[in-house]
């Protein structure tokens, strides 16, 4: 690790996010973690002064199902490349008329509907509960939206992300149901990314681009064709808004709560831990044991 470039921000999304104008110094690689594999390579560089992680969520080709994701890895990766804040960009299908395609949402709140995902790094001999109340980076997600609507980008700040399993869309009674609960976004992917990048103590915020109206409204039923075309017109979009917001968000100091989540998070006494364990999850961890310490 010594001999790979540092990461300041992390990006997850798809090739068009490390495909864009703008990068210097792009290099591929790939880091061990203890969890297995990440999603594929990771592509290193610079894109307006900031160095930044792109991380290809689906693997290069999009080969990966939502469920097929080894979500630990990619957010083990990203921080062991030295990223303390996460981007994640995604495709999302809107449940509330206003919201309307090629429009982007930053949500504040997320609903995990997903079924059996591995959703921790915690266990084994270490228990930790972190506060998830407020599940995207407040602070971070605001300098997103406020980049997005100087651009002319039409854009919304809040709204609960319902994250489904997937792969399938959903039938129309689910949507009906979804829409009936209040929820602002319906996605595949977010859970447990987002629990995830917590316990890792990473900002993260989500810049979802609509992409349809799920399967509620009478004439906008979501077709594979329609999301791609429509993805494809929110993909330059959140390219130029990375590019202009990326230097005001690697600057600004961590006074999140993101940046301390562990702090008295961890329930389990250090001296029934398991050494194992401890050893797998020390760059999780590890800072935050030593300050318990003293």
């Amino acid at each position: 690790m010594k001999d790979i470039p540092r990461a300041q921000v992390g990006i997850i999304g798809g090739s068009g996010l490390y495909e864009m104008p703008g990068i210097q110094g792009a290099k591929e690689i790939r880091v061990k973690t203890p969890f297995g594999a990440h999603s594929g390579p990771i592509v290193l560089g610079t894109l307006s002064g900031v160095a930044c992680a792109f991380l290809p969520r689906h693997g290069q080709g999009h080969v990966l199902t939502p469920s097929e994701l080894n979500n630990r890895a990619n957010i083990y990766a990203l921080k062991s490349l030295g990223a303390d804040r996460v981007i994640a960009v995604a495709a999302v299908g809107s449940l509330k008329e206003e919201l309307a395609p090629r429009h982007f949402v930053f949500p504040d709140q997320l609903m995990d509907r997903t079924k059996g995902r591995i959703s921790t790094f915690f266990g084994e001999g270490v228990v930790a509960h972190v506060a998830f109340d407020t599940p995207f980076c407040e602070e971070q997600s605001s300098l997103l939206y406020g980049s997005a609507h100087c651009l002319g980008i039409p854009c919304h700040k809040g709204g609960v992300y319902a994250a489904m399993e997937g792969p399938a869309f959903s039938t129309r009674a689910e949507s009906e149901y979804h829409r009936k609960m209040g929820y602002s976004l319906i996605g595949m992917t977010v859970s447990p990314e987002a629990k995830l990048a917590r316990e890792a103590e990473l900002c993260y915020s989500l810049i979802a681009l609509v992409t349809d109206y799920d399967c509620w409204k009478e004439g906008e039923e979501v077709s594979t064709g329609k999301v791609i075309e429509n993805l494809m017109a929110n993909i330059a979009n959140a390219q130029r808004l990375l590019q202009q917001t990326l230097p005001a968000i690697a600057e600004r100091n961590r006074r999140c709560r993101c940046a301390a989540a562990l702090r008295g998070a961890i329930f389990t006494s250090q001296k029934f831990m398991n050494p194992r364990t401890v050893k797998k999850l020390n760059l999780l961890i590890g800072r935050t044991l030593q300050a318990e310490k003293r």
